[in-house]
């Protein structure tokens, strides 16, 4: 049990940062968000001017930290259960606090990204519950 829930929550992660690191280094080159086909109009409701900020912000808090989560998990560090839980988590409120800011919902992406964030939390509390085992 424990082989496939160390798989399954790295192809998670994997996906995650992947999608996280295309996105935010996307948005740090290109403020505008023209090079990765995000609309200007997007941040009209938001506190900022351009994507840079956010760009920063998704590289760190959901690029970086998958791939950290991910090395904790190949080093079998005890507590890489708290970080899969932990990026879960981040990747869910940062979904939460998208939607909310540009007040829009695009059904494929954040139910995509929604389930993988629950997937993280849920895969986290089975990985530490096999580890009492």
């Amino acid at each position: 049990m424990s082989h496939f829930l160390k798989i399954a929550s790295s192809l998670l992660l994997l996906f995650n940062g992947t999608g996280a690191f295309y996105g935010g280094i996307g948005l740090i080159t290109d403020p505008s968000g023209y090079s990765i086909k995000l609309s200007m109009n997007l941040l009209e409701h938001t506190p900022f001017n351009n994507y840079l900020i956010p760009g920063i912000v998704l590289l760190c808090v959901n690029g970086v930290f998958s791939y950290v989560s991910i090395g904790m998990i190949l080093v079998n560090n005890i507590k890489a259960y708290l970080f899969i839980i932990l990026q879960g988590i981040l990747l869910s409120g940062w979904l939460i606090i998208q939607v909310i800011l540009i007040r829009t919902f695009y059904p494929p992406m954040h139910i995509t990204l929604f389930l993988t964030g629950f997937l993280l939390i849920m895969l986290g509390i089975l990985y530490r519950r096999n580890q009492k085992t």
